[in-house]
C-alpha cells in the first residue's frame, strides 16, 4: 500500500509538472512574441497523504486509491495570478485549447462570487503523464485570480484559520467590503491597462466605479491584523 501511495502521489506531481512547463511556455512567448505576459506568479502544491486520507474521510470516499482518484479531484492544484480578470479568461482558453489537456469542469467564482465575496476562476483539467508504462491520466485543478483577488483570498484564509473557521460577524462584514474594493480596484486598474495599452485590454469592460477610500484602508487594516504575533 505504501509503495503504491508513493507511486500514486508522484502520478500527480508529475502532472503538476507538466502544468507548470506549459505555463511556463506560455509566459515566455507572451513576453517574447506579444511583449505582454499576462500571468504574474504562479504556485503549485500536491496534497499530502494525510490530507487526502483525511478529506476521502471526511467525505466518506472509500480508503482505495482508485476510489480517491476518482471523487477528489484537488490533490494536485496550480494557482495562477494574472494581471487582469481578462487574462484569466485567456489563459485558462490558451492551456486547455491544447490537445493533451481534457477541460472537465469549470467555475467561475469571477462572474458568480461566493456569498463571502470569494472571487477566483476554479477548473478541473486532465493531463496525461507518460510513463514507462504507459500513459497516466491525472486530475489537476486550476485556479486562476487577478492579484487583488489573490490578496483578498490570502487575507481570508489567515482570519479563517486564526479564528478556527469561526469568524466573527463584523469581520465577515468586513471581509465582503473587502471583496467589493478589491472588484473595484481590478475594474479600474483594467480600465487604465486598456486606455495605455488598448490592443492587449478590452474594449467592452464596464465602467468601474470610483474607489472607496474607506474600503481600501479597512482592507490594509484587516491584511495588518492577521499578522503574526512576535514577542
Amino acid at each position: 500500500m505504501r509503495d503504491d501511495f508513493t507511486r500514486f502521489e508522484m502520478e500527480y506531481r508529475w502532472a503538476v509538472q507538466e502544468i507548470l512547463t506549459k505555463v511556463s511556455i506560455l509566459r515566455e512567448e507572451f513576453l517574447q512574441l506579444h511583449r505582454y505576459n499576462p500571468i504574474e506568479h504562479v504556485n503549485s502544491r500536491v496534497k499530502s497523504p494525510a490530507s487526502i486520507l483525511g478529506k476521502a474521510a471526511r467525505r466518506g470516499v472509500p480508503p482505495s486509491l482508485p476510489a480517491i482518484r476518482k471523487h477528489i479531484t484537488d490533490i494536485a492544484g496550480v494557482r495562477i495570478t494574472c494581471s487582469f480578470r481578462a487574462d484569466t479568461y485567456r489563459v485558462l482558453e490558451t492551456l486547455t485549447s491544447q490537445d493533451d489537456v481534457r477541460l472537465i469542469q469549470v467555475k467561475d467564482y469571477i462572474a458568480e462570487p461566493k456569498p463571502n465575496g470569494y472571487k477566483s476562476l476554479h477548473a478541473i483539467v486532465e493531463i496525461p503523464v507518460f510513463l514507462s508504462t504507459g500513459p497516466v491520466p491525472v486530475i489537476v485543478e486550476l485556479q486562476l485570480r487577478t492579484i487583488a483577488m489573490d490578496f483578498w483570498a490570502s487575507l481570508e484564509h489567515k482570519i479563517f484559520y486564526k479564528y478556527d473557521r469561526e469568524v466573527p460577524g463584523h469581520l465577515r462584514d468586513d471581509l465582503k467590503q473587502a471583496a467589493d474594493a478589491a472588484e473595484q480596484l481590478d475594474l479600474r486598474m483594467e480600465q487604465l491597462h486598456h486606455e495605455v495599452h488598448g490592443v492587449h485590454g478590452r474594449s467592452d469592460l464596464p465602467v468601474g466605479p470610483d474607489i472607496d477610500n474607506d474600503l481600501l484602508e479597512r482592507l490594509w487594516q484587516l491584511s495588518l491584523d492577521t499578522r503574526p504575533e512576535t514577542g
